[in-house]
């Protein structure tokens, strides 16, 4: 389940399995719902019994992947996958593959949702760019808005700062 987006029809049938083992179902009655699945979905705290929806666990277990992948070269599965799918770049710029594995797939499926929360804190900003990377802080999408035709778009942020004073260069910016 952490390797492999699971099919909708599947989570469908564990879904409706979990339901018929928790309100009772007998041949052709069914029990009465006592109580709504979004209610036992809750906390403890909060008179639930902490279930799980299956195709949202899913997502996340297969984006804590794609974490894992990010932030630790070191394991054999990120080796494997550094060269078969990503040789030149980082799992967040290698492109989908046709003849990759269902897991490589589900790996980036799941890679988007890293990408729409993750926001580049600058530090230097000599790897961040100012036109493609997702930076800015306050702003809704963290990137840079206005056309910037004077720019390549490889130009760091870097350039923006003075690294004597470490402070931005205002007659730049």
């Amino acid at each position: 389940m952490s390797c492999f987006k699971l099919p909708k029809g599947l989570v469908k049938d564990l879904e409706g399995l979990i339901h018929k083992f928790w309100w009772g179902y007998g041949g052709e009655h069914r029990k009465s719902h006592w109580v709504k699945w979004e209610r036992l979905c809750e906390a403890k705290e909060g008179g639930g019994m902490v279930f799980k929806e299956i195709e949202k666990f899913n997502d996340a277990l297969l984006v804590k992947q794609v974490w894992r992948l990010i932030n630790n070269p070191d394991p054999l599965c990120h080796r494997v996958f550094k060269a078969r799918f990503f040789p030149d770049c980082s799992i967040l710029e290698a492109q989908a593959s046709s003849s990759g594995s269902y897991a490589w797939k589900s790996i980036i499926n799941a890679r988007d949702v890293i990408r729409k929360g993750m926001v580049w804190h600058i530090g230097t900003g000599e790897a961040v760019r100012i036109k493609e990377d997702r930076w800015l802080p306050g702003s809704t999408n963290c990137s840079v808005l206005l056309p910037l035709p004077s720019l390549a778009p490889d130009v760091k942020v870097s350039s923006l700062i003075d690294q004597e004073t470490v402070a931005w260069k205002a007659e730049v910016v």
